[in-house]
């Protein structure tokens, strides 16, 4: 049995349940707790929050400011390899994890900390996440998760934890749907949304108009590219964290990016999610276009491949696995070329390609052309055509015989 730990890092959010996971810590070993909180986008409000945790035992909260890192080191390698899971999920829940994780264990260095805490559950996937991360980073770290082992198993059984032992918390009606947001996305979850029958309630959307309200002009957007990477919006140049955020401002008043799916959750489980992913949705599709003029045919069809692979590996929370590290090394060596502009049009919840252009495109058009030409010769096909066919053909050849 792991000794009793000494110095705890716990991930603090300064809500209901980490309020009473940071005093229960305290009540049941005895050791000094440093509340961690990673701004990666969120949009919360953070001030107060070092009084509050310090209010409910912590020797002091520490808020890491990690919005830039987490689009330029996370969200950007991820859109590079066009990573969906099943067919659908721009992952946004799942490459945040990974870099909140990355800012605690840099704290837990600092701290001399010998453990970590966090509040998730043991029927989700941020568990795995956390702790796959953390493990990787620092493969002694003791891991202590509440849920997973303590006696409370409900809301109200932490609102009459904290009426006990006097932590003040802002205690209301259970949400009807849980929330997660980010530079990337916000996701629901739960409550009302576990039947998969049942439609959302359009107030529910706190990023995106409504597909059927937004406005009846488009609006085009030119992304500019760089190596795989996009680098400036309409001519102006940006930051990683700057450009998502304004994609995500032009794309929610179309209403672009919304998404309701039932997905196959790490432990077994299938979980049904409601997303809002308005940048990333129109850079996804954007990446794909200026691809299309840019990779070789069959350095795509190999990389498209390996992408549900990518996915997977990300949304179980093996961003710091040796597989997912070959794999990216494998995607950035395709990107030297996909350097080039895409125009994409916003308009009533879609995102769709106006136009594509490249100083490195593949695309020629004397080539392609349906008019007459001096640099394709039709004649070649045959031969072509005959070869590709001879396995099918010695194959009819032995079933007549």
């Amino acid at each position: 049995m792991a000794d009793a730990p000494k110095k705890i890092v716990l991930a603090y959010s300064g809500g209901l349940d980490t309020s009473v996971i940071l005093h229960w810590l305290i009540e049941r070993y005895g050791a000094e707790v440093v509340a961690y909180c990673a701004d990666v986008g969120q949009g919360e409000e953070l001030d107060g929050l070092d009084a509050k945790a310090r209010a409910s035992g912590a020797s002091r909260c520490v808020v890491k400011d990690l919005r830039e890192e987490f689009v330029r080191d996370f969200v950007f390698p991820m859109l590079r390899a066009n990573a969906i899971y099943e067919g659908d999920y721009l992952l946004g829940t799942s490459i945040a994890r990974p870099c909140i994780q990355k800012g605690m264990m840099e704290l837990v260095a600092e701290e001399g900390a010998d453990a970590i805490a966090h509040g998730a559950t043991g029927k989700g996937n941020d568990q795995v996440r956390f702790e796959l991360t953390a493990m990787a980073m620092e493969p002694s770290i003791q891991v202590i998760a509440p849920w997973r082992t303590w006696d409370l198993k409900s809301r109200s059984d932490c609102i009459a934890y904290c009426e006990r032992h006097g932590i003040a918390v802002e205690a209301t009606a259970e949400k009807p749907y849980s929330m997660d947001a980010n530079a990337l996305h916000i996701s629901y979850e739960g409550g009302i949304l576990e039947d998969p029958w049942r439609e959302p309630d359009p107030a529910m959307f706190r990023w995106t108009v409504d597909p059927a309200a937004a406005p009846d002009t488009p609006d085009y957007v030119v992304i500019r590219y760089e190596a795989g990477n996009p680098v400036a919006v309409d001519g102006q140049e940006l930051t990683p964290h700057a450009l998502l955020t304004h994609l995500n401002e032009r794309g929610a008043r179309h209403g672009v990016g919304r998404l309701d799916i039932v997905e196959n959750r790490f432990v077994g489980m299938k979980s049904r999610g409601i997303y809002e992913t308005p940048g990333g949705t129109i850079l996804h599709k954007a990446h794909r276009a200026l691809e299309s003029i840019t990779l070789d045919r069959e350095v795509m069809r190999i990389r498209d491949g390996l992408v549900p692979e990518y996915a997977t590996l990300v949304y179980r929370g093996f961003w710091y696995a040796p597989e997912r590290e070959m794999l990216q090394a494998m995607v950035d060596a395709t990107q030297e070329d996909v350097t080039g502009e895409v125009r994409m049009k916003l308009f009533k919840g879609y995102s769709s390609v106006a136009g594509r252009r490249s100083e490195r495109t593949l695309y020629d058009e004397q080539t392609v052309t349906f008019e007459a030409d001096d640099v394709y010769h039709q004649g070649d096909a045959t031969g072509f055509i005959r070869l590709n066919a001879l396995r099918l053909r010695l194959r009819a050849l032995r079933d007549r015989r």
